[in-house]
């Protein structure tokens, strides 16, 4: 997927390493029906992409994200009827779908804004690097809705915790990058000049990872939230028993004979 030129995104590879940014900066990146679905489609593709090994989502002109757009989206959304609304709804749970179901470890690089569902595509990514300076914020009751937004109830506890995660539901206030990495949110804050090199030092080290096993790792963790843990145990034991089947496996091995550190080739 190396040559996909998007049109309401911006995309670029390095190696094996995606990058991922919207490109609307002067109104801090606001998503569009047409983002919305653009984005969706591109990850579902991602299953089956042989070129990609690890997605870094970035910031662009100092934030992430500011959610969907007020004149494109919001007004839209106020004179549609029922079955409209549900059609968006689920397209935009489907964006955290195919990003929890694309096989690829995605990396958050958050400056600046990250509300709405600029929140939730961080909540959606597999580890979250921020800024001091970076606000999230689920903030759907400021606008009248649910904070049950996307799968933010079901997901957002399990990072956080329930109490916390109900607080920043009921509220929609923002977390600042303190106690976001307090919480366990956020994996690390770097400052705004070190923070993409950060995102792509740490998918760098993903990228010469067992990046089969990656992929393996990414659908037990998704797939065990509703395992109880008989089921979890069994479902690991069979992961673990395709893994040992790779040539990665064998080559760790063979490294560790050697005393020398193995390099891995996803297969």
């Amino acid at each position: 997927m190396a040559d996909l030129k998007p049109e309401h995104f911006e995309w670029s590879c390095e190696g094996r390493i995606t990058t991922v940014r919207l490109n609307r900066p002067e109104r801090k990146n606001p998503l569009t029906f047409e983002s919305y679905a653009e984005l969706r489609d591109t990850f579902r593709a991602l299953v089956y992409a042989e070129d990609v090994d690890v997605v870094v989502f970035a910031s662009n002109g100092g934030n992430f994200c500011s959610g969907g757009d007020v004149h494109d989206i919001i007004g839209p959304l106020v004179g549609m009827d029922m079955k409209e609304l549900l059609n968006f709804t689920r397209m935009t749970g489907d964006l955290v779908k195919a990003m929890l179901g694309c096989g690829k470890p995605i990396i958050s690089a958050v400056d600046g804004v990250a509300v709405g569902a600029g929140a939730i595509i961080t909540m959606a990514s597999d580890l979250r690097l921020a800024t001091p300076e970076a606000k999230c914020a689920f903030l759907f009751t400021r606008v009248g809705l649910a904070g049950c937004d996307m799968g933010a109830c079901a997901m957002l506890p399990r990072i956080i915790g329930q109490g916390r995660a109900a607080e920043l539901l009921y509220t929609g206030r923002a977390m600042n990058a303190v106690e976001g990495e307090r919480w366990g949110y956020w994996n690390a804050l770097h400052s705004s000049e070190d923070l993409e090199g950060e995102a792509m030092k740490l998918a760098g080290k993903l990228a010469a990872g067992p990046t089969f096993a990656h992929g393996i790792t990414k659908t037990q963790l998704n797939q065990e939230w509703n395992m109880g843990l008989d089921q979890a145990i069994e479902a690991e034991a069979q992961a673990q028993a395709i893994c040992m089947q790779t040539q990665d496996f064998e080559r760790a091995y063979h490294a560790f004979v050697a005393k020398e550190r193995p390099i891995f080739e996803g297969d």
